[in-house]
């Protein structure tokens, strides 16, 4: 028998999961990400790994990792053992300048880029694509390179170790890295690009050749010899790339080609997405004010934000509350206190008694505008 016309229709209404570095769409639940480990054919972080990353830099491991927050990765292990044997590596991360401030979600990789840093002491550089948002936004090149200057000072705030830190701006430093770029770019085949990042000019989307050659200059900094003053003429170290899982195909393109350039292959260790205010099937954007916590709200704008737009898992009715308690996979504060409560017995406690009914929304609220303000302020 034929399907029904409405659930063909439901079912064709229903989103399509969509994750790449310039559209991510959630699908009907969601961010799917056993979908995205397996099609992008990365692999989960183990609780061996983890271990094992405790055991060699002696500490307790970043609650991103323990909470799986950081949840997936491409050649973790060789890093690993990189260190192990005593061999360097470096971190590299980054950030495309398209607001004035960062907001809590832009916060995620750099708060975990700052831990990897001091649990294993390496060198980290930081690229600001500037060039990027000029391809990408209704922008100019001098208002990029101004919120290239504001957001710097954000990423600055984060405590990195300045002796082993560089960040730079793409439009400043392009020409040292410029032989890798070309090598890069004649590596990359057109159909590469166009199918890795869904460039589709059908879809009425500005297509130019800006767009094309860019993904080169965001893979050259995964070669240590697009450095010189800090690596001499090393082209063999390898480097570990933090980042949230929608970048993936810059690096896997990058990947790609490496073995071919006669370089090592980028390692990367994948984040979840930060969801936003109004609800976690998607990440937080920059441009939807009240979607996002910037690190320069004030206290009283945070609480207004979180106490007015943060989506609850919680009943309707306090009665009905108290009786089938909150959903915590869909509470927004829940969801956020996983990033930024530190204690893991704290979290296991609100989980169970929000859960039961024994806890209110506005409590979870509460416990989340006390954790994030301290952050925020710093």
């Amino acid at each position: 028998p034929s399907m029904p016309e409405d659930i063909k229709e439901e079912i064709q209404a229903e989103p399509e999961q969509i994750v790449n570095p310039y559209e991510v769409q959630a699908g009907q639940d969601g961010i799917n990400y056993a979908k995205l480990v397996e099609s992008f054919g990365s692999e989960y972080i183990t609780p061996e790994q983890i271990a094992r990353i405790e055991k060699l830099t002696k500490r307790k491991s970043h609650r991103f990792l323990r909470r799986g927050l950081f949840f997936s990765h491409r050649d973790l292990d060789v890093i690993l053992n990189n260190y192990e044997q005593g061999n360097p590596f470096y971190l590299y991360t980054g950030r495309g300048p398209s607001s004035d401030s960062l907001h809590l979600g832009h916060l995620v990789p750099f708060v975990f880029t700052k831990y990897l840093q001091d649990a294993f002491n390496v060198p980290l550089v930081i690229q600001m694509t500037d060039d990027e948002k000029f391809f990408w936004k209704n922008l100019t090149l001098a208002e990029t390179h101004r919120l290239l200057r504001e957001n710097t000072k954000d990423i600055i705030a984060c405590g990195f170790d300045i002796s082993k830190t560089f960040i730079f701006s793409d439009i400043d430093y392009v020409g040292t890295m410029y032989p890798n770029i070309c090598k890069l770019q004649k590596a990359f085949t057109f159909n590469q690009v166009r199918s890795s990042f869904g460039f589709d000019p059908a879809k009425g989307e500005e297509f130019h050749s800006g767009k094309v050659a860019f993904p080169a200059i965001q893979a050259a900094p995964s070669f240590s010899n697009s450095f010189p003053f800090m690596f001499g003429d090393r082209y063999d170290i390898p480097c570990l790339i933090p980042c949230a899982i929608d970048q993936d195909p810059y690096f896997r393109l990058t990947r790609d080609a490496a073995p071919r350039l006669g370089y090592p292959k980028p390692a990367l260790i994948h984040s979840k997405f930060f969801p936003a205010l109004e609800g976690s099937k998607t990440k937080m954007s920059a441009s939807v004010e009240t979607s996002a916590i910037y690190v320069t709200d004030t206290a009283k704008r945070i609480k207004e934000k979180i106490m007015k737009h943060a989506f609850s898992g919680g009943q309707t009715t306090l009665e009905e509350h108290r009786l089938k308690g909150a959903n915590v996979d869909i509470d927004v504060a829940y969801q956020y206190l996983t990033f930024f409560l530190e204690d893991d017995a704290q979290l296991e406690h609100v989980r169970q008694e929000y859960s039961a009914g024994r806890m209110l929304t506005s409590e979870v609220k509460q416990m989340l505008i006390d954790a994030v303000a301290p952050i925020v302020e710093q």
